[in-house]
This record gives C-alpha cells, structure tokens and sequence, in this order.
C-alpha cells in the first residue's frame, strides 16, 4: 500500500474539488441527467435514513407527529404572504399546465392551468391554510406536527448535497395559543438539533440567532445552528424560525379564546435537510474518503473476508458469520451493532479500499491466518489505513463497543479543536479584512474561519463587509460572547460580538 492518497486532489490544494471526488468515491449521490438535481446512491441514502430515523425519534419524543401536505402549492397561497414570497421568488418552479399533445411529432404542453403551481420550495403557505381549516378553538392547540419531504428551490450554482434543485428534508410546523409557547417551541427544537448534531453527527455548532437580513422570509426571529468545515467555511446546519403571528394572519388561523376573543394563532416552523449529508462529509472526511461517525453510520462495522484460495471460502465465510452474530447480540449506544459482511467475490485489499473510502468506523479482516489464531485484524476510519490491530475472537463483543465509542468522541474531539483554533477576536478593520483575504488570489487557498467581532447593528454596514469581502454574520451567539465593545468597523458602541464568516 503506497502513500498515494484515493483523492486527488487533497483537501490543502483544491478543497472544492476535493469535496466533489469524496462524494463520488465514497459512492454516496451523483449528478443526474436534471441540471441541478442528484442521484443519492444507496450508501449515502442508507446515512440519510440513519439521520430520519434517529430524528424522527426525538421529534416523537418531544411531542409531534408526521403527516404529509401537497408538493404543489396554489400560487395565490404564497401571494398571501407578501415577504416570504419574494424571499422565495427566484428559486420557484412553476407548472402551468397539466397535459402533454403530440403536434409535429413532439410532445408540447397542452392543458393550461388556471392557476398556476409552485412546486414546494417551503409549506408554510400550503400548511397555513389546512390549520385554517383545523384550529376553532385555543382546545384545538398545539399542533405539532412534522413532514418528511421533498422541495424544489431552482439552484443558480448546485453542489451535491450542499445546494440542489431538489432535496430531501424534513419541516416541523406548529400552531400555538400563545407568544411565549411558540418562543419556547423554536427555541426546544433548536436545542433538539444541536444535540442531534453533536451526539450523533459529531460536529460542534455554534447556535444562536439570525441578523434581519439573514432571516427566513416572513419571520419575526430565525434561529440557526452553524458548522465549520474543512476549509473553515460555515454551512448552516439546521434553522428554527419563530414566526409570530404573520403567517397566521394571512392564512386566517383563528381560534376563540379562553376569554371568548377571536385571537390568531402564534406559528413556528423549523428544518434540516441532506445537506447535513454534505457537511458531515466535509467536517470529517480525509484525502482518502469518507469518514462516519459510528452512531450515525448505516453499516457500524464491516467484516472483510479474505480469501486467498477458493476451497477456503466457505469456512471463512462461515467464521465471518459467526462474528456477526457475536457483534449483533452485542449493544452500542442503545441498540444492536449494525453489522455488514462484505462476501463480494473480488480480492480483499479492494473490498477494504473500498470500505476506507466509503467511511466504514471499523473494518474486521478475517483470513486462514486469523481462523488459525483466533483472532481479527481490527482497523478503525479515524487512523491511518495502515494501522491495525489484532483482537482475541473472544473479546470482540466487549471491546468493539468500547472501539466504537472511542472513535464517536475522538470525530466530535477533532472537528471541535479545528473549530476553536480557527475561531478568532478579532478587533480592528484591517486585521479583519487581513483575515478573510487569501493570499495569493491567483490559486485556491484555504484562509479565514470564524471571526468573533462587534458590530454596532447597522444593516448597511453588514451589507458593505458582504460585497467587500462575501463575508456575511453566520450569527449572533447565545454564549460565549455578550460583552460590550466597540464596533472596529464604524466605532460605534456594541453589545456582544457575533460570528462572521464565509460559507456554503
């Protein structure tokens, strides 16, 4: 095995492109025949349903249920609502008709509709309208209630996972008697991400709350969770929106009070999506692959049999089945080790490249060597793929877990010391602008992270930094970084520091 990395180019020479060739060696999406659109491949989408699953039991366990509202949405739904429809404007998909004719031998629309469609960029609108119909009474609230969906958003510039035309994603929305109900809402789920992210994805985020530019459309405060990743950009990993009464009042979602008052009702909505995907891939992933972190991982541990002559495989394969089942019987972090034998009639150096690459925690080598011992070659993703290890048959229920458990923190360990040694004060305009300007412009380079500065409130000034420097405020932190100073770029007073950054 050479030092000849599976990617190339590295993370160091070209980290967008480094990004693009990990998505495709790691099998997890390609691009298809759509512009815009991907083909998630069963590895990434088998990591997309760990993310539902585990998700969708903490949403469960906090109170909400699933159900399902339209992909097409009446476009005098979304006119209802005035700032979230121009939010969302350039990014619709719009059908107006319903039939296809044959003229001249090609397929042309036929049947023009009366009104047109939207093709689900968000449900607000559409959900509005239903809980219209639903909420009479302050008796028929909270609604809690999450869909599982698809949405289109027209990406000017697509990148897979990160930003495509169509993705998956999930949506909560919730309809409530009072302000501080829907306040408490957003800011639960908020919470319920940030420990999804960190307990499961591995990755630290910062949380706290959107600047008005920054804000969903329609929204009276939008929380949001941000990452860094590889390259020290910021991906914004999930948002939890509090939107007042606005969208309630364009829906008509009124209930009688307990005081016998025609009141509207208070609303939130809050999401993530497969992007998620995209970031996790990037906060972990090296020049060789993918890396998962176990909890998250569809296939916990791979069993790699290697087979040097043919009359050897059944007994090998028979070991390699033997150990699944010792590890399946097993536990790790609540339920069942998720298991995979790799029993593909190819040689065994190809099948643990390809596992190394796919992102698999720990990798289990079987061979004539090992059955004679009574041991495994035990290989763990956050090490070199050289370093291996050789564990008794007899430990393997016992110590995988504790493997399994070392390898979750040691991810969650490293993305977090990269964030902090690449989060900085900074207090002067010079050594800011000196922080989010490369170089040397001429070739890709990895510079900036998150810069921790005071800004005294002022849209425009916010503004002026994004066309300077396409820097924008990822956040305004609920820790960490309340106390007062002085704006470095207008020397105007300032309350806390926020976090700017440059991102996906």
């Amino acid at each position: 095995m050479s030092n000849k990395t599976a990617i190339s180019p590295c993370r160091h020479e070209d980290f967008p492109e480094w990004y693009q060739q990990l998505v495709r060696v790691a099998e997890m999406a390609e691009n298809s025949e759509v512009r815009g659109c991907m083909v998630i491949k069963p590895w990434g989408y088998a990591l997309w349903e760990q993310m539902q699953s585990v998700l969708d039991g903490m949403f469960k366990a906090t109170g909400h249920r699933n159900a399902y509202f339209p992909l097409f949405i009446p476009l005098s739904h979304l006119q209802k609502e005035a700032e979230h429809v121009e939010g969302f404007a350039k990014e619709c998909a719009v059908v107006t008709h319903h039939r296809l004719e044959m003229q001249d031998g090609k397929l042309v629309p036929a049947g023009k509709l009366t009104e047109p469609l939207v093709v689900r960029p968000t449900s607000e609108t559409i959900i509005g309208s239903v809980y219209a119909k639903w909420v009479k009474s302050y008796r028929d609230l909270p609604i809690l209630l999450n869909q599982w969906a698809n949405v289109v958003r027209w990406e000017m510039r697509p990148r897979l996972f990160l930003r495509t035309a169509e993705f998956l994603w999930q949506e909560g929305h919730t309809a409530h008697e009072t302000e501080n109900e829907a306040i408490a809402e957003t800011e639960k789920m908020l919470r319920v991400y940030e420990t999804f992210m960190q307990d499961y994805l591995a990755v630290p985020v910062i949380c706290g709350e959107k600047t008005a530019s920054e804000r969903f459309p329609g929204a009276v405060r939008t929380y949001c969770l941000e990452a860094m990743v590889q390259d020290r950009k910021a991906i914004q990993a999930g948002t939890s929106h509090f939107l007042g009464q606005n969208f309630a009042k364009a829906s008509g979602i009124q209930f009688q009070s307990r005081n016998s008052e025609i009141e509207y009702a208070w609303t939130t909505s809050w999401g993530v999506s497969t992007r998620m995907v995209g970031m996790l891939l990037m906060v972990h992933g090296d020049d060789d692959g993918a890396i998962l972190p176990p909890r998250i991982a569809a296939s916990q541990v791979v069993i790699i049999p290697f087979i040097p002559k043919e009359e050897q495989r059944t007994m090998i394969l028979e070991k390699a089945e033997e150990v699944a089942a010792q590890l399946r019987a097993a536990s790790y972090a609540g339920g069942p080790i998720r298991v995979e034998i790799d029993a593909r009639d190819v040689n065994g150096s190809t099948k643990n490249w390809d596992w190394i690459k796919r992102g698999a925690p720990l990798r289990l080598e079987i061979g004539p060597r090992d059955l004679e011992a009574g041991t495994v070659a035990l290989a763990r993703r956050d090490r070199g793929p050289k370093e291996k290890e050789s564990l008794s048959l007899d430990a393997l229920a016992q110590r995988v877990p504790e493997i399994l458990a070392e390898i979750q923190q040691s991810l969650f360990d490293r993305a977090l010391a990269f964030q902090k040694e690449h989060t900085r004060e900074i207090n002067t305009k010079e050594e800011f602008y000196a922080f989010f300007t490369p170089k040397n412009s001429n070739k890709p380079e990895i510079h900036g992270g998150f810069a921790l500065t005071h800004w005294n409130g002022c849209p425009e000034l916010e503004a002026k930094i994004k066309e300077d420097l396409k820097v924008t405020i990822r956040c305004i932190p609920f820790e960490g970084a309340s106390e007062p100073g002085i704006c470095p770029f207008s020397g105007e007073p300032s309350a806390q520091r926020v976090v700017f950054g440059k991102s996906y």
